[in-house]
């Protein structure tokens, strides 16, 4: 895609520091400008959340067009820019979800344990292989693939037990479980990468500084839970500043991969499908006590990840044409002095 005029660097920032506090800053609207009490229950309080975040998303999307020098306006091309895209879809939901799987190749494996142990149970109770037997296997698998993405305690019992830092974690875990599998994914992805990814890369950025900048964008906005957690849970100073911490530092780091696959691949799909799954398994398993596999594999899994991460995100595989630019909308700093 070609542009008719630049984008400052300074407006870029600008606009994309201005939809970070959007987002989060609409999030409280609610309750601080409109004085709506308190929600109720969690059913409530999701719902203010996936209202407050559709809204904040769509007001980015379209401050975002307002600002974008596109040649044309039409909502197909629009689409384009931002990423939503039909074709090459099956390879932007496959290839970047069987990427990010390698990096739970420790968490996979320990769950496959669990369900052979769980299959070993069945037979030595003399059950049988029934329809039955089968059924309340995968039932307790995916019972431990859920509560081990949501619930902190799920790890100090499968891993390291003694270490009662971990248990700093149980906010952090607990915390809207399912608005980060559903709601946020798709909103979050919409604004920091679907929006201020173009914006960053026509203000003549360089891939490497707009993969970096926005997951420093995508962190901060994760802040606003430093007052939830101070304040609500009571925790010490020091707690809050390790919990938010390494929240901090987990969102970082998935965000450069997720600004990475954006800009390799040209479809929101694509970290948003890594996203959902990212969010669904939690932190990636390490090791267990009880066997060496689940390190092993998270090794292989880590080398293999770190081996494919550029051949299986190469731009021609997503997109008919990429006219030899490095990044597949034509806003890479190759592309605006050609």
């Amino acid at each position: 895609m070609e542009q008719e005029t630049g984008l400052s660097k300074p407006v870029a920032v600008i606009a994309c520091a201005t939809m970070a506090f959007l987002y989060v800053a609409i999030l409280y609207a609610p309750t601080l400008i409109l004085r709506l009490p308190a929600p109720s229950s969690l059913k409530e309080f999701m719902i203010r959340r996936f209202i407050c975040a559709t809204i904040s998303s769509f007001m980015s999307l379209v401050f975002c067009a307002l600002l974008l020098p596109l040649r044309r306006r039409d909502a197909t091309y629009l689409f384009g820019v931002y990423g939503i895209r039909l074709d090459h879809l099956w390879q932007a939901v496959v290839f970047p979800l069987s990427l990010t799987c390698l990096m739970y190749a420790g968490s996979l494996v320990f769950k496959s344990l669990l369900l052979v142990d769980s299959w070993k149970e069945h037979m030595h109770q003399g059950e049988g292989i029934s329809l039955n037997c089968i059924k309340d296997i995968l039932q307790n698998f995916l019972a431990g693939l859920s509560s081990t993405a949501s619930n902190v305690l799920a790890w100090r019992s499968y891993v390291v037990d003694e270490v009662d830092w971990l248990s700093l974690l149980l906010y952090f875990l607990q915390l809207a479980s399912h608005a980060r599998i559903s709601i946020a994914p798709l909103t979050e992805e919409l604004v920091f990468r679907a929006c201020m990814i173009p914006l960053l890369l026509c203000g003549g950025f360089e891939i490497y500084i707009v993969i970096l900048l926005c997951p420093i964008l995508f962190s901060l906005a994760h802040l606003n839970h430093w007052m939830e957690i101070y304040g609500r849970q009571n925790y010490s100073l020091l707690k809050t500043f390790m919990v938010v911490g390494l929240r901090l530092g987990y969102t970082l780091i998935f965000g450069s991969y997720a600004s990475f696959l954006f800009i390799r691949t040209g479809h929101l799909v694509a970290p948003l499908v890594a996203h959902i799954f990212c969010n669904f398994m939690g932190l990636p398993m390490l090791f267990v006590r009880r066997t060496g596999m689940v390190s092993l594999a998270f090794i292989a899994g880590t080398v293999a990840f770190i081996c494919l991460l550029c051949p299986v995100t190469q731009p021609h595989l997503y997109n008919d044409g990429t006219n030899d630019c490095e990044c597949w909308h034509g806003y890479c700093s190759s592309n605006l002095n050609s």
